[in-house]
């Protein structure tokens, strides 16, 4: 097993007119599934290439524990790679394909090759196809398979380069709970790539938040999901998005009045703690409130919000708000910015003026200007 550590790595292409991995740092510790998340060509999937040898980088080191990997080849590293597209030799059986990798970097028998290969695949539910050939597998069967291909490797790393994107919805469910449970059995380093936020949140033990090739958070997913280090985390993490809302502030004795900036009669006082924390921190706010705090009544105490859309999804409601007065200020083909996602039971008329509110405890601010979060401080993790 090995700690992975990316020490200032860089990825440039054209000669540095693009810059796809900017001076990362971050530490996996040994035994440790991070997922990396973030939009496409954020430089999530360069990042893992460059983990796996398969790019080099124009600058920064990889380590492996102790060892300075950053020159080394990818056969030379002691990592094992499951891609989206599987990767399978479609002229070679299951047991061919399993065995192919030990075969070209390991000085085992046939018959230790073919043991290792046997064992991956009861494992994996698949030794009934050792014989067969990919076309005739379904897609998460070949997945399966890739998956038994780097089990058989015992590599140091393993590497998920969005392995199940490929499949539906319901398998994608029961293969994540697979990986996780041979990643747990096995202890082995884990860097999982998705563009799917669900699956980074539930699957990884940290997540790792990339944007314009820049980390933007690290941490726990619990940790970034209720303390967003900045704006983009927070809208680009969760769904429904979370709300955003332009504010000015002012001063009221101890505390401290936000006043939305679009004449919406959006006003949100902070109390003294809370007011300390940001007064004259920044020159412009961002209020930001997740869907699901949004409280919504019919009884007047709070901010009016026009009902614009009511969206079903079984035990929930979104329900799509225009912050304002009875009188809807959107164009026809205009989808309201801020949603509630409220219990089935709450059911406002289209068109209807409701009120709106959030506890305190579940606001955040974000420097206009930078998109910084305002007093949240992202916790550090220790290298193991």
């Amino acid at each position: 097993m090995a700690r992975v550590e990316l020490r200032g790595l860089r990825k440039e292409y054209d000669g540095g007119d693009i810059v796809a991995v900017e001076d990362l740092d971050l530490t996996v510790p040994d035994g440790e599934f991070v997922t990396v998340v973030g939009p496409s060509g954020c430089g999530k999937t360069t990042t893992l290439r460059m983990i796996a040898g398969l790019e080099e980088p124009t600058a920064g080191e990889i380590h492996f524990g102790d060892e300075d990997v950053t020159d080394q080849t990818a056969q030379e590293r002691d990592v094992a790679m499951v891609f989206q597209n599987y990767a399978l030799y479609p002229h070679k059986t299951i047991r061919e394909n399993m065995a192919f990798g030990l075969r070209m970097s390991t000085d085992l028998s046939e018959a230790e090759r073919n043991e290792r290969v046997e064992d991956a695949a009861e494992m994996m539910g698949i030794s009934e196809l050792l014989e067969d050939v990919p076309d005739e597998l379904s897609g998460g069967q070949k997945q399966r398979v890739a998956l038994g291909r780097a089990i058989v490797r015992e590599p140091d790393v393993f590497l998920f380069d969005e392995p199940l994107s490929n499949l539906d919805a319901k398998l994608r469910t029961t293969m994540r709970t697979e990986i996780q449970r041979l990643q747990e059995e096995f202890g082995i380093t884990a860097v999982y790539v998705t563009h799917d936020q669900e699956e980074a949140m539930t699957m990884g033990d940290r997540i790792v938040i990339l944007n314009d090739g820049k980390r933007q958070q690290v941490g726990e997913p619990s940790e970034v999901y209720e303390n967003p280090a900045n704006q983009f985390v927070g809208g680009f993490v969760g769904s429904p998005s979370m709300n955003f809302v332009p504010v000015d502030a002012r001063t009221d004795g101890d505390d401290v009045v936000l006043t939305g900036r679009d004449g919406d009669g959006f006003e949100y006082r902070l109390t003294a703690g809370r007011a300390d924390a940001i007064r004259g921190s920044a020159d412009g706010y961002t209020l930001g409130i997740r869907p699901e705090n949004v409280e919504v009544s019919a009884d007047g105490d709070g901010v009016p919000a026009t009902v614009e859309v009511i969206e079903p999804i079984g035990s929930d409601n979104y329900l799509y708000l225009d912050l304002g007065e009875s009188e809807s200020t959107l164009a026809a083909d205009d989808q309201p910015e801020f949603v509630a996602r409220v219990e089935s039971t709450v059911q406002p008329e289209l068109g209807a003026v409701v009120s709106v509110r959030f506890p305190e405890a579940d606001v955040h601010l974000f420097d206009e200007t930078t998109g910084e979060a305002i007093d949240v401080v992202e916790p550090q993790v220790a290298a193991q």
